[in-house]
């Protein structure tokens, strides 16, 4: 890794745990100039505008959670024991990812929302190409005889978003020590709930 592209992994690292604490408005050039002790000349040389720095932020924290989430996930096999595997890297994901204010992308939702732009834009892009993973994974459980024919892949992949969006804010605002079991409770009566027939789940 070459010079250049170290010091610019590194200031979006330190740029992804700011956002994950201030949100991605108040991670700026001065900022980040500030912080690291680079010339603001410098981070110019690397990203042009505060616009261009949040965009590759979005797509750096993309790759992060691809190796960190679905890239173990998917040595799973295809069907329900994916799903369950998806489900337990991305529960992992907060803590592995090493960012002090929690999910960057839940973060990063709430606060874009109601924000019109390229990054808003973006970000929506990311998260409707997650829940399409999700509803593919869960419709591979279906193809396998996993999961119940009659069930809607991208409403399982809506309730499965819905647990994990619970279980965060049951531990980043409510320091809810049982978040954790609480959510993986929750998932398990999701899947009882769309499994074809016991025997389907014996056959995993």
């Amino acid at each position: 890794m070459g010079k250049g592209t170290a010091t610019r992994q590194m200031i979006l690292e330190h740029a992804g745990r700011l956002a994950s604490q201030i949100g991605l408005e108040g991670v700026t050039i001065g900022r980040l100039a500030g912080d690291l002790v680079l010339s603001k000349s410098g981070l110019f040389a690397h990203f042009g505008s505060k616009e261009e720095l949040q965009l590759e932020l979005l797509d750096f924290e993309r790759e992060r959670f691809v190796k960190t989430v679905l890239e173990p996930a998917f040595q799973s096999p295809p069907g329900e024991e994916r799903v369950r595997a998806i489900f337990e890297h991305w529960l992992d994901w907060p803590e592995k990812s090493a960012l002090p204010g929690g999910c960057f992308f839940v973060a990063a939702s709430f606060e874009l929302d109601d924000r019109p732009g390229p990054v808003r834009d973006r970000l929506a892009q990311l998260q409707g190409e997650w829940f399409e993973t999700l509803a593919r994974a869960a419709q591979s459980a279906v193809k396998r005889d996993h999961f119940r024919s009659d069930i809607d892949p991208q409403l399982f992949a809506h309730e499965m978003y819905g647990l994990m969006l619970s279980g965060h804010l049951a531990r980043r605002l409510l320091n809810d020590p049982n978040w954790a079991a609480r959510t993986r409770r929750a998932f398990d009566a999701l899947l009882a709930r769309s499994r074809a027939t016991p025997a389907a789940a014996e056959r995993l």
